[in-house]
């Protein structure tokens, strides 16, 4: 990985208050991320899935969803589970697709994040095999 995702978080957490995205919900945010920053086990999950749900309440708050793409890498490395890969994969296409403009270091950082969650699921292995079979397969003809 050409950057640190850990650090990432952090920036893209603090351009998230910088940029008031959350609102009201803020405070929440904070103190969610607090908890996950200095625990580990199901009290980090809890507050890993908390932060996932207010980024459901703000889709335009792309440094926000930015910093839980970020932290969802973070929980690839605490417990690697299918789930936490699929979720990486999800978050990381609604962000490349969503219409927003975004940081460019954060569209890179995300885009790298996004090949390694499918890496850990298996689809860029899948990918290629389709590249070859598509390459072998025979066109046309009688």
């Amino acid at each position: 990985m050409q950057f640190d995702p850990a650090l990432a978080a952090q920036q893209a957490f603090s351009q998230a208050d910088a940029h008031r995205e959350l609102g009201a919900d803020w405070d929440e945010a904070v103190e969610a991320e607090a908890t996950f920053s200095s625990t580990a086990g199901s009290t980090a999950r809890t507050a890993y899935e908390q932060l996932l749900a207010l980024a459901t309440r703000y889709p335009q708050a792309h440094y926000y969803h930015a910093f839980c793409i970020f932290i969802t890498w973070q929980q690839v490395t605490e417990e690697t589970i299918a789930h936490h890969f699929q979720t990486g994969v999800m978050l990381c296409e609604a962000y490349l697709l969503s219409p927003e403009s975004k940081d460019p270091q954060d569209i890179a950082d995300v885009t790298e994040l996004y090949g390694s969650f499918r890496d850990g699921l298996g689809l860029n292995e899948e990918d290629q095999i389709q590249v070859e079979f598509e390459r072998d397969e025979p066109k046309g003809g009688d």
